[in-house]
């Protein structure tokens, strides 16, 4: 077994994360990590109301009793969404680790705490992470380069961004972006992570709720297959490589492209319903990290999470003290 301060904290058997991801982030998923001995989170946008999401909560503890957390993405949005009743919703519903990301978690910590709700925040830079700490976050989540999603507009990657920010931070620490097998789990606890966060490897699993046709091309895409669009408008975003994708980044270099030129085929609504629910490979926008490449099957929560352990375990204990010539 490996113990870290993230088991330790969070009661889990084993230091593997599956953050909170929109439209994957259900009880069906969320259950089956926590089943598995890691942690999962709910994502609370995924629902379309702080009631909806009081139960899912429900819905997953009737499936584990395992602990799980929920992922409350702060960001700015045309249709103004009720955040303090999302967090009211998670207090009221017992929930004790939450994942936020996007702005800042502050205005949300005084209420988090008085219910001594843990918060885990994702930083994709150190000076984030640094800031973060200092408004009284427990753990930090850092999003190297090679992540799905908003990697920040650094384009620093993992084996520089984790070591850097773990040496200026107390709270532990959390990998994350583009891993997926035992030895990134191996490499990122050597950088002195305590655990690491996948959300593609998860979205290819038996249990992820999306098409199968997203789960196999998960598989047959190499790590060169993702494109990072919305750069010219300063929200960098790691997505898979596919005809839309490839036509937005196209669209947005051109001399005075504006957001609204490639709006409709961003839609996240798009990306969800073509896509991940009706296996259209070529219907929206999709997301996906470079762990691409390191994805060979499609296979159960728990035989990704035993996978990753015991692969993790053999290279720390027999490989590497191999290489020690005495």
């Amino acid at each position: 077994m490996i113990r870290t301060r993230i088991t330790e904290l969070f009661g889990i058997d084993h230091p593997i994360l599956c953050g909170g991801m929109t439209g994957l982030g259900t009880a069906q998923l969320i259950a089956a990590v926590a089943n598995a001995g890691a942690l999962g989170f709910l994502t609370a946008l995924t629902q379309p109301t702080p009631e909806a999401l009081a139960e899912e909560i429900r819905r997953t503890r009737e499936l584990t009793d395992r602990p799980f957390g929920v992922n409350l993405t702060i960001l700015p949005t045309i249709k103004p969404v009720p955040y303090d009743e999302y967090r009211a919703a998670i207090i009221e519903s017992g929930v004790r680790i939450v994942e936020t990301a996007g702005s800042s978690p502050e205005p949300h910590l005084p209420d988090f705490k008085a219910a001594a709700v843990r918060v885990i925040h994702k930083a994709t830079s150190v000076r984030h992470a640094i800031s973060a700490e200092r408004k009284g976050v427990d753990v930090i989540s850092i999003d190297g380069f090679e992540c799905a999603g908003h990697p920040g507009e650094d384009d620093v990657a993992g084996l520089v961004l984790i070591p850097a920010t773990v040496r200026r931070l107390k709270v532990p620490v959390i990998a994350s972006g583009g891993i997926a097998t035992g030895s990134g789990l191996a490499a990122a606890l050597a950088l002195g992570a305590e655990a690491v966060n996948m959300g593609t490897r998860f979205m290819a699993t038996a249990e992820a709720p999306i098409h199968e046709n997203v789960k196999k091309q998960i598989v047959a895409n190499s790590e060169r297959d993702t494109l990072v669009v919305f750069r010219q408008f300063h929200n960098s975003a790691r997505v898979a490589r596919n005809g839309i994708s490839e036509q937005i980044l196209e669209i947005s270099q051109r001399p005075g492209a504006t957001f609204d030129d490639i709006a409709p085929l961003a839609s996240g609504v798009r990306g969800r319903t073509n896509v991940l629910g009706d296996g259209d490979m070529e219907g929206g926008m999709w997301w996906a990290s470079q762990a691409q490449g390191l994805i060979e099957s499609v296979d159960t929560c728990a035989g990704v999470v035993t996978e990753i352990i015991s692969d993790a375990e053999r290279i720390m204990r027999d490989r590497l003290p191999s290489l020690l010539v005495p």
